[in-house]
C-alpha cells in the first residue's frame, strides 16, 4: 500500500477547497465546484442554510457529547455518509478507494457512483467499510437489471436510484473550459492541463503506466469506452428520460437489501417512493448541477420529514459544508446528510488523508455546535433547537434578500 501524502493545512472546507481549486485543471475543479445554467439552485442551497439561526440552551452539561447514530438500522460513528460522485477517480489516484477508505475509519457509509472509474468489485475488496451503491437506470432496463446483480453479488449493503437526471443538464461551463465526461484532452485543455503537473503526473499518469487510459468501470461492456474515445465514438452517457414508478416497484423486487430514492424534493413523491418499498429518501437537487431554480433542499426537507419521515429514514443533500449545516438539517428531521464535494475537495488536495480531514472537520465542527446549542446528543435535536429568518422582523441595516428566495424560506417555516 502506498504511503499516505501528510495532511493540508486546512482548517475548514473552504480551505480544502483552495487547494483542490490550485492543484486540479480548471475545468475537472469547476466540473467538482459548479453548478448549471446561471447557478441559481448552488446559490439558494448556501442561501437556505444561512437563514437558519439557533436557538441555544444553557446551564446544560454537554461534557459526553455524541454523534453516534443508526443509518438503516446500522449503527454509525456520526449523522454523515459520503454521497455518490463520478469525479473522485480523476481528482486523485484511485480516488474512489481512497475515499471509501476515510469513509471506513470515521465508521459512516460511503456510496460509490455508476459513473466511478474505479470498480465496484476493487472497492469492496480494498476498502471495504459501509458500501452504498449509486444507479442510474439506463434506456435498456436489462442492461441496468445486470448491474443490480453485480452490485448484490459485489456486498453492497444498500441500493440508491437517483431520479433526478431524466435529460443531461446545460452546465455550459464544460464545453467552455473543454470538458468532457468520458475524458478527452484537446487543444483547447491541453495548456489546462500543462500548467497542473501535479495533477498529471500523480494522476493521469499513473493511471496511463499502470493500464492505459481509464475507463468507467461499472459499466457494461457495450457501454464501457474509454474515457478518451474519439468524437465518434464517445460515449454519451445514457439518460432515462421513461423512468417511472414501476421502474422503482421492479427495482423493489430485485434487490434484495435497503432500497434508497436520491432526488426526490416533494412530499407528495416522498410518500408514492415509500408506498413503491424504498427505505429511505434522500432530499437532493443533485448540488445545484442539475435543474437551475430548484427548491433548496434544506427547504424541501420539514415538509418530507412531516410526510414521511415516520415511515423511513429522510436524509438530506446539497450544500453541505460546515457542521453547522449538518446541526440544521438534523434539527429539522433528516436522520443525517450526505456530502458529496467537501470529501472530493480533500481527495483533490491530498488523497485519502485530504478525504479523512474533510470527514474530521464535519465531525469536529457538528460536535462543537452541539455544545454551544445545549445539547448532547444528535438525537436530542428538534426544531426547537433552531429559528427560521422568516420567524423575526430582519434588521433595518439588511439589505433586501435575493427575490424569490423569501418564499423558500417561509415554506421552512411552514414546514409544508
Amino acid at each position: 500500500m502506498d504511503r499516505l501524502p501528510a495532511p493540508v493545512e486546512a482548517y475548514n472546507i473552504a480551505d480544502l477547497r483552495e487547494h483542490a481549486r490550485r492543484v486540479l485543471p480548471r475545468g475537472l475543479f469547476e466540473f467538482v465546484d459548479r453548478g448549471t445554467e446561471d447557478e441559481i439552485a448552488l446559490a439558494a442551497n448556501r442561501d437556505g442554510f444561512d437563514r437558519i439561526r439557533f436557538h441555544p440552551r444553557v446551564l446544560v452539561d454537554v461534557s459526553r457529547r455524541s454523534l453516534e447514530t443508526s443509518l438503516l438500522g446500522v449503527p454509525s460513528a456520526m449523522p454523515i455518509a459520503v454521497a455518490p460522485t463520478g469525479a473522485a477517480g480523476l481528482l486523485a489516484f484511485d480516488g474512489e478507494i481512497a475515499v471509501a477508505r476515510a469513509a471506513r475509519k470515521a465508521g459512516i457509509p460511503f456510496a460509490l457512483s455508476t459513473a466511478s472509474i474505479v470498480s465496484m468489485e476493487r472497492v469492496a475488496d480494498e476498502a471495504g467499510g459501509r458500501l452504498w451503491f449509486q444507479l442510474y437506470m439506463w434506456p435498456d432496463r436489462e442492461m441496468s437489471h445486470r448491474l443490480v446483480d453485480r452490485v448484490q453479488a459485489c456486498g453492497y449493503e444498500a441500493l440508491i436510484v437517483t431520479v433526478d437526471t431524466p435529460v443531461a443538464p446545460n452546465r455550459e461551463y464544460n464545453p467552455r473550459n473543454g470538458f468532457s465526461l468520458p475524458l478527452r484532452i484537446t487543444r483547447r485543455n491541453l495548456i489546462d492541463v500543462a500548467l497542473h503537473p501535479r495533477w498529471f503526473l500523480s494522476v493521469f499518469a499513473r493511471y496511463l503506466l499502470r493500464s492505459g487510459v481509464p475507463m468507467l468501470e461499472n459499466y457494461p461492456d457495450e457501454l464501457r469506452l474509454k474515457m478518451t474515445a474519439g468524437a465518434r465514438q464517445r460515449l454519451n452517457l445514457p439518460k432515462n428520460d421513461s423512468l417511472h414508478w414501476a421502474d422503482l416497484r421492479d427495482l423493489r423486487r430485485r434487490w434484495r437489501g435497503p432500497l434508497l430514492l436520491k432526488g426526490v424534493l416533494h412530499a407528495d413523491d416522498a410518500a408514492r417512493a415509500v408506498d413503491c418499498g424504498v427505505d429511505g429518501v434522500i432530499v437532493s437537487n443533485h448540488g445545484g448541477r442539475n435543474l437551475d431554480g430548484a427548491v433548496p433542499t434544506i427547504c424541501a426537507l420539514p415538509p418530507i420529514v412531516d410526510r414521511v419521515g415516520h415511515r423511513c429514514d429522510v436524509y438530506l443533500d446539497s450544500g453541505v459544508r460546515r457542521g453547522s449545516d449538518v446541526v440544521k438539517a438534523l434539527a429539522l428531521g433528516a436522520k443525517a446528510v450526505m456530502v458529496g464535494r467537501a470529501p472530493l475537495y480533500g481527495v483533490a488536495a491530498a488523497g485519502e488523508t485530504g478525504a479523512a480531514q474533510a470527514l474530521g472537520l464535519l465531525r469536529d465542527e457538528t460536535e462543537r455546535v452541539l455544545a454551544f446549542l445545549g445539547c448532547p446528543s444528535v438525537t436530542e435535536l428538534g426544531r426547537h433547537c433552531v429559528e427560521l429568518e422568516s420567524d423575526r422582523a430582519a434588521p433595518a441595516a439588511v439589505p433586501a434578500a435575493t427575490p424569490g428566495l423569501p418564499a423558500a424560506a417561509a415554506l421552512v417555516n411552514r414546514g409544508g
